[in-house]
């Protein structure tokens, strides 16, 4: 089984993670990891210069698609929602979802405990725009930098090992990240969903196969987490609806509640923060994940989501 994925530490211990699982199935299964340096993991700048987040995915579709790996493992955030997947491939399976919550981390030795503690033009690093629009949206008088790269090469840079413009005062990332790294502990304030809601597909690993790849398709199945699949559905369906692009700060969370019922948050917001709009519908009658993504989009566009969509550069 050849498996394409990124070639960055936490990209190569998820593969890791799926080759374990696969081998439970069939423990006489060759497993050859296929790393890949996509151009967004090089590049430095705004991804919307390169042509968007697909670019985390795109080289590792393509080696699929030619035959040239049977499988590919991919964080669901990084898949674009707006546009189809690529011809001839499906995602076979879903893992159970990881630790979706954001956290505060503070350069080493510093007394910062929390979010609301920096000190007024604090510089707070981020990568993505959607963390950088519900940071700016409680604290507007803190200035957020772009600081992208490993995480382990940005915890450099937050505590002044690596060279940058200026000091950091704190960065947020995601929880799941560190943990699987080692720098659980490096963690200062962990957001609750409510006050950052997590990315469409956040903590998810999606196993790609070809379409007619029968065999690998049937083994990939057996790995499949039949709720968080369905939870993944209802928001990538209202990421689609919603035709966003890499510069839009949406954020979409379903959770399956104790009685089974599926309960999806949708927000949109602009670059600052200071716009956005939410919508949270659930219950018996929207249980179809797809009905339920289609029925939040719909909410957020008739509450203005479009016009803060389309008044943010591309």
């Amino acid at each position: 089984m050849r498996i394409g994925t990124r070639s960055s530490p936490m990209a190569l211990a998820q593969t890791e993670q799926v080759a374990a699982l696969l081998r439970k199935f069939e423990p006489d299964l060759r497993v050859e990891v296929v790393p890949v340096t996509t151009e967004a993991d090089v590049w430095q700048g705004d991804l919307a210069a390169l042509g968007g987040k697909g670019l985390f995915t795109k080289q590792i579709d393509t080696m699929l698609q030619r035959g040239d790996v049977d499988m590919a493992v991919h964080c669901v955030k990084d898949v674009p929602g707006d546009v189809p997947l690529p011809a001839g491939l499906i995602f076979a399976a879903y893992l159970p979802r990881d630790d979706v919550h954001d956290v505060l981390v503070v350069p080493e030795g510093s007394e910062v405990r929390s979010l609301e503690n920096l000190r007024p033009g604090a510089a707070v690093a981020t990568s993505a725009v959607r963390r950088k629009a519900q940071i700016l949206r409680v604290r507007p008088d803190v200035n957020v930098i772009r600081v992208r790269g490993l995480v382990g090469t940005r915890l450099d840079k937050l505590d002044g090992r690596k060279p940058m413009d200026g000091k950091l005062d704190a960065m947020v990332l995601a929880a799941s990240g560190l943990e699987r790294l080692g720098f659980a502990d490096r963690a200062r304030q962990r957001f609750g969903v409510r006050e950052m809601l997590p990315a469409v597909g956040a903590g998810v690993l999606g196993l790609q196969c070809r379409r007619d790849d029968h065999s690998v398709a049937a083994l990939l199945e057996r790995l499949n987490h039949e709720r968080t699949m369905r939870e993944v559905t209802a928001e990538r369906v209202m990421l689609h609806g919603l035709r966003g692009h890499c510069n839009s700060p949406i954020a979409g969370f379903c959770v399956t509640e104790p009685d089974g019922q599926l309960s999806l948050h949708g927000m949109v917001f602009s670059r600052d923060g200071s716009k956005f709009v939410h919508a949270h519908h659930w219950g018996e009658s929207l249980n179809d994940p797809a009905v339920l993504g289609s029925r939040v989009c719909a909410d957020l566009l008739r509450q203005g989501a479009r016009d803060i969509i389309e008044g943010i550069p591309h």
